[in-house]
Formats: C-alpha cells, structure tokens, sequence
C-alpha cells in the first residue's frame, strides 16, 4: 500500500516525507540510514499484538475522553478490518515506514484521517514495542509450555512400559550400577518439570503491562492504566515508567530458561544417539525420523536428534547476544534495544522446533530390552550390591569395598563376571561368603533392592510416574482462563 501523508502548514514542502517523526528534520533520511534502521523484516510478525493493543488504547482513550468517544469506536473498528486485510494478504507493508507499529499507524490514518491520528494519544513507540513483545511472548510461552508437557506426557508413557527394563546406569559413560529404562527417562522427565515451572515463572514476571509509560517519563493525559492492562490480560501494571521502556529482562529471561530447556533436549537427543548406535544397540529410530547415506545405503542417521544437539548452540547465543545488547545502557531507552527481537525470535522458534519433533521422535522409538539388560550384565554393576552383601554379614563398607575390588581383579584374570565366580573363589577372597551372594547379585535384585524414595525399584518409578502425571494434569491449564474485560481485536 502506497504511504500518504496529509500534513499541512508553510513548512510542508521543507519536510521529508513519509516519517511520523518528520517535523523535526528538513532532509530525508539517507536511503542505507533507513534500511539500517528498519525492523519490519523481523517485527512484522507483532502486527496482531499491535492491534491489540492499540484496540485498547483507543478504547480507554474514549472512555476517559481523552479522544471523542465515536473516534475511538471508528479506530476499534478499522483495526478489526485492517487485521483481516493483513491476515488475508490485502495490505502491503512498507519498510520505508521502519516498523510494523509505525506501518499500522498509517495505514490506519490513510483509512480514518484525523481520527486516526488521534490514536498516538498518550502513547510513545516506546511503550508500544514493550507492550507488543510481552503480548507476543507471553503467547508464545503458552505454546511453549503445552509443547513441553506433551513431551513429559510422552516420557511417562514410555516409563510406564518399561519398568522392568533394565538397563546400565552409567557415570563417566562407563557403566555403572543397574537401573531401568523407565527410571533414566523419568530422570528426563524430572527435568522437563522444572523447565514447565520456569516457563510459568517467566511468564508471570513478564506479565506487566508497560503501555502508559511513554517514551520514558508516562504522560500528561489522565489514562486509566489499569483499564488497558485488564482489556489485554495483564495481572498488572508496570511500577516504574523508566524501567518499563529500559529494560528488556524479560525476553533474557525467556531466553535463559529456553536455553536450560535446550539443555535438557539436547542431552536426551545425545541419549538417542547413543542408544541407537551399534555399539549400543538399545534402541532403533523409526523411519520417519531418521536419514540416510548418499553413498552408504546400510546407514540410518539420527539427524532429528543430532539437529536438536546443534540448534541448541542457536539458542545459547541468542541469550549471549540479549545479555551482550543490555549490559552497558543507561536508563531509558536506546535504539540498542531494536536488537532484542530477533534473538528472542529465534530462540522461541528455535526451541518450538525442537519439541514438535521431540516427542514424536521419542514415542515411535523402538527399544531392545535383550540388548539392554545384556549390557547391565557385563561390566560389574552389580559390585557394589556385592558390597553392600558383605556390610549387610557386619563388615564396615570400606572393608566390604577392599573385598569386592579384590574379587573384580580375579574375574578380570579368570574372564569371569561376578555371578560366573564359585562359591570357593568367592572364599578364597573372603570367608564371609555364602551361597545366598548369588541372590544379591541378580539384576532384578539390585534394581528392586533400591527400593528408597528417588530409586530405580519399580514401586518408586511406578510413584514417580503418576506423580508425573499429577503434575501435568496441574499444570494443563496454565495460565488460566482469559482475565480480559474487552476493548480487544478478537
């Protein structure tokens, strides 16, 4: 859509054209300034965010008779109509008009004239951008949080088939004491609990409204503040009009609980990777989610979960680049803070991404119970359960730990495992011995020995799972029903 201008006064011809802020100046702005300095190519997307809010502006102008009232009808009604031409691709949208709130308010005033003007009443583009990246972001973690609960539903469902699994537990990716599959993906689970809970924590400190702060000192005109922060769902207003335009804590927030969440994909796509290799064994990838060799036609790839391993470093540099951008300003607001939108973008897309294929990655995965409980039995994980045999006889267990040392050199000597030894080569170690060993060294037996709050014994994993699914059924709705009273764009 073509700009219009429909300035008057003796200065007219003197002014550039095309710029809100064009009073000022008596010269364009050089043709590389206004494309260095344009946004819309990346702030496009806030246009929703941006009716909205100007919807409830206009309305509680009216209200307040800041604006006529039948002007600030006109305005609700015309952004309702200019949403449906964006949405169904009537609009054009101009980067010589630097932004996507600056593009609205033209087109808007090009539709209404004067009563479109009367819209930047009270407002700054400062609080303006605030208010559209917290209405947008908020949303976004919604989305965000439902994705992350659907993988946790998935883990759960997966836990829940094999808790009988056994499997190796591993430190150092040496193996290590037996557990089951179910217990290392309720580990995960765990995990992704607290990334749910970090999402909700960000999302309620995020949750100010900004608008009426101003360019950085609030306005004149007697708004009503908390008028507008209930028409746009906001728990409340900001306290600080300074602080509502300087800071952008909240999109670093995001990033950094993102970047936890990142973490946590990224180390159970490792998982995959490993469990899906040959030298494991443990599991093998559906053919949906796996890629082939262009030269090696016996290979099945892993790239969805070495993609989540990578897109990971995305993420982490887009909360370096937000923490970088905000660590030398002064108070209020510097252009720097144009630089807050595309890393924050990218890291919700990013992240978003990721767990829409994650969880349907990891339910079609078929596992290798033989393959996995084989590796447990190898490799002496049950030594410390043979330990824990001889402090159980009265032994202290730095003593019993000296024994079983002892009696893993002599199985390495003689090929053997631990069970495979006799009851006499048992003895020839140490006398407090008997037969009943063998009992204690059983896979099954050690796991469902670690019968203790947080263990791998079935009845605690089989507790944890359905404590999971207390928790996503507790945190489903998040966060709540709509607070909002009207004066929005539906």
């Amino acid at each position: 859509m073509k700009n219009t201008s429909n300035r008057t006064g003796p200065d007219r011809n003197t002014e550039p054209a095309g710029k809100l802020w064009a009073g000022r100046f008596q010269k364009d702005t050089d043709a590389l300034v206004g494309d260095f300095n344009a946004s819309l190519s990346f702030d496009a997307r806030l246009y929703r965010e941006d009716i909205e809010g100007s919807a409830a502006h206009a309305a509680m102008l009216g209200a307040r008779g800041i604006i006529p009232p039948e002007d600030a009808e006109a305005i609700i009604a015309e952004l309702g109509r200019l949403l449906t031409d964006i949405e169904e691709g009537r609009v054009t949208l101009t980067p010589e008009a630097e932004d996507i709130h600056m593009n609205i308010e033209q087109l808007l005033t090009a539709r209404l004239g004067d009563a479109g003007r009367r819209l930047h009443t009270a407002r700054s583009r400062n609080d303006q951008v605030a208010l559209d990246l917290r209405l947008y972001l908020k949303k976004q973690i919604c989305g965000l949080h439902s994705l992350t609960l659907s993988l946790l539903d998935t883990l759960a469902t997966l836990a829940e088939a094999h808790t009988g699994t056994v499997m190796p537990g591993y430190t150092h990716l040496q193996r290590a004491q037996p557990i089951t599959l179910a217990h290392a993906l309720t580990a995960y689970a765990e995990m992704f609990s607290r990334d749910v809970t970090r999402l909700e924590d960000c999302h309620r400190r995020m949750d100010v409204c900004p608008l009426g702060a101003g360019a950085l000192a609030a306005t004149t005109y007697p708004i009503d503040r908390a008028r507008v922060a209930r028409d746009l769902d906001f728990a409340d207003v900001t306290r600080n009009s300074l602080d509502a335009v300087g800071d952008r804590d909240f999109c670093i927030e995001l990033c950094a609980a993102l970047s936890l969440l990142m973490m946590h994909l990224s180390r159970l796509a490792e998982e995959v990777i490993l469990w899906c290799s040959w030298e494991f064994g443990f599991a093998e990838l559906d053919d949906a989610y796996s890629t082939g060799s262009s030269i090696m036609p016996q290979k099945k790839n892993p790239d969805v979960a070495e993609l989540v391993r990578g897109k990971t470093g995305r993420v982490y540099g887009d909360l370096i680049a937000l923490l970088t951008v905000m660590k030398g300003l002064p108070l209020a607001y510097n252009k720097d803070m144009q630089e807050d939108k595309e890393p924050v973008f990218d890291a919700v897309d990013t992240a978003r991404q990721c767990l829409s294929v994650f969880a349907p990655m990891l339910s079609t995965l078929t596992f290798r119970p033989e393959a996995m409980r084989r590796a447990a039995a190898s490799g002496f994980l049950n030594a410390t359960d043979c330990a824990d045999y001889l402090v159980r006889r009265g032994l202290p267990f730095r003593e019993a730990y000296g024994i079983v040392g002892r009696l893993v050199r002599l199985c390495l000597v003689r090929g053997k495992d631990l069970e495979g030894l006799t009851l006499e080569e048992f003895r020839s170690v140490s006398e407090h011995f008997d037969r009943d060993v063998y009992d204690a060294l059983a896979l099954d037996a050690c796991v469902a020995a670690r019968n203790v709050p947080g263990g791998p014994a079935t009845p605690q994993v089989r507790a944890h799972i359905e404590a999971l699914r207390a928790f996503c059924r507790a945190h489903k709705h998040f966060p709540g029903a709509p607070r909002g009273t009207g004066g929005k764009i539906p």
